[in-house]
């Protein structure tokens, strides 16, 4: 019988007020009902930070200004550094399809970050297409799939690669007041799954599946490069001329400043450490195990083994000896070695090193040097996954490279604000999701009036 009642109520309610109201089951003896009558809501309002730092840093300004619009200017409704500020931001707050635009165009907030001076869009809803705040899909579709000879009709928007690469050490170098003593550049690559026909596309057999190989460079936190690389190839493949332009340019601003570069037995290459030693570059690399190399510190492995087995915890001696190989290599190096042993049996690690002896042990090259790096994949992960650099489905490798760059950018973004507005706080080391879930994801209503944006935040 209440149920029947509370149904009557509920068609009442939708009857009467022609479906403005909604009757659902009452809590005591109050009534719940529902409207959408709360006006334009939004679930984002903490981006707001995010225009904070674009406004203190114009690093969303830099990057736009690596685009060239081709397009004619009076026809023109929204121009690229919207187009671009309206994909990088978001990224940031967790939209990462192009699909999610339709929707976000009539998000006045959004409207609010990419600097509409007009959120709520009014004015040009006499045009179909037109009158929405921000772009749709299609049109941020067209930003992407550019093609580099400016030969189609719709799509007249390019991006100068060579702009955004140098634009990324830039933000870098302007991001320090004065140059530092010391710098370590760290290079990894990384797996991109792909699942379509995409242009580059290969089976990778150490990662079991179809991929790019994306290679990234970064500086602590500060992200100096992203190039996406098919996957078949060397993982070092282009490092060398990627660390040639970026310590060109840095150069070129801090001349005195001392460079470092690391990176796992990948980027291991004569080339490059020969590239190093001629530059005045060092460096610390892993070095893949062999049989010579573990011959070399059998005395140390079996110290190490009878170390464990008296204490029933993991022990580990650092050595240090010169060392050539049979062919690959030019010149004999340094080569610092771990010799672990284990619960699982002994654990045998090598580095080679362009510092000289008497600059740093080798306990101390291997843990606080060459071990840093680690930081560098916790990064990374945040790129691919919380920033969804892996989103690279487009056709061509010219459109995922440009995905890649948005995706780098947003990065760029969130690690301002984590350096610049949250330094100090318990949020001064989160990862770029929890940013989002803690600080930006805050629902609030927005209220436009002629002279002044309200953004009604939960008391």
């Amino acid at each position: 019988m209440k149920e029947h009642e509370a149904t009557k109520e509920a068609a009442f309610l939708m009857t009467e007020c022609k479906a403005e109201r909604f009757g659902f089951h009452a809590l005591g003896s109050r009534k719940i009902v529902g409207g959408f009558d709360g006006g334009e809501l939004t679930s984002d309002a903490g981006g707001l930070l995010l225009r904070e730092v674009e406004q203190r840093t114009g690093m969303l300004e830099g990057f736009a200004g690596c685009f060239r619009d081709h397009r004619k200017a009076e026809a023109v409704e929204h121009p690229v550094a919207d187009l671009v500020a309206q994909r990088v931001y978001g990224l940031c707050l967790g939209y990462e399809d192009l699909n999610d635009h339709d929707e976000l165009r009539l998000d006045p907030l959004m409207a609010v970050l990419v600097g509409k001076r007009d959120p709520a869009g009014e004015g040009r809803r006499r045009r179909r297409d037109r009158g929405k705040a921000l772009a749709g899909k299609s049109t941020l579709n067209r930003l992407e799939l550019t093609p580099a000879g400016m030969g189609d009709r719709y799509k007249k928007i390019a991006v100068d690669a060579e702009a955004v690469d140098r634009w990324m050490v830039d933000v870098f170098l302007d991001a320090h007041a004065e140059a530092p003593d010391e710098i370590w550049l760290d290079l990894d690559a990384t797996d991109d799954p792909i699942h379509g026909a995409q242009e580059g596309r290969f089976f990778h057999g150490y990662y079991g599946h179809y991929c790019y190989l994306p290679l990234y460079v970064f500086c602590g936190q500060f992200l100096l490069g992203a190039r996406l690389r098919s996957s078949d190839r060397d993982g070092a493949a282009g490092a060398l001329e990627e660390l040639q332009r970026i310590v060109g340019q840095i150069r070129s601003r801090w001349p005195e400043v001392r460079i470092g570069i690391r990176g796992d037995s990948g980027f291991c290459r004569d080339p490059i450490m020969d590239w190093c030693e001629g530059h005045g570059v060092d460096y610390v690399l892993g070095l893949a195990r062999n049989t010579r190399l573990v011959a070399q510190i059998e005395p140390e492995l079996e110290q190490a083994r009878q170390a464990y087995e008296q204490s029933g915890e993991a022990a580990r001696l650092y050595t240090e000896f010169p060392y050539r190989t049979r062919t690959s290599w030019s010149r004999e190096r340094r080569v610092i070695a771990k010799a672990e042993h284990l619960a699982k049996g002994r654990n045998p690690r090598f580095v080679v090193t362009s510092l000289p002896v008497d600059a740093l042990q080798p306990g101390p090259v291997y843990e606080d040097l060459y071990c840093a790096r680690g930081d560098m994949e916790n990064r990374i992960k945040e790129q691919q996954l919380a920033l969804f650099a892996d989103r690279t489905s487009a056709a061509t490798m010219r459109a995922n490279q440009l995905r890649l760059y948005f995706s780098s950018v947003a990065y760029m973004l969130m690690h301002a604000l984590r350096r610049l507005g949250l330094a100090g706080t318990e949020l001064a080391r989160a990862q770029c999701d929890t940013i989002r879930l803690k600080v930006l994801k805050i629902g609030a209503r927005v209220h436009v009036t002629v002279r002044r944006v309200w953004i009604h935040m939960a008391t």
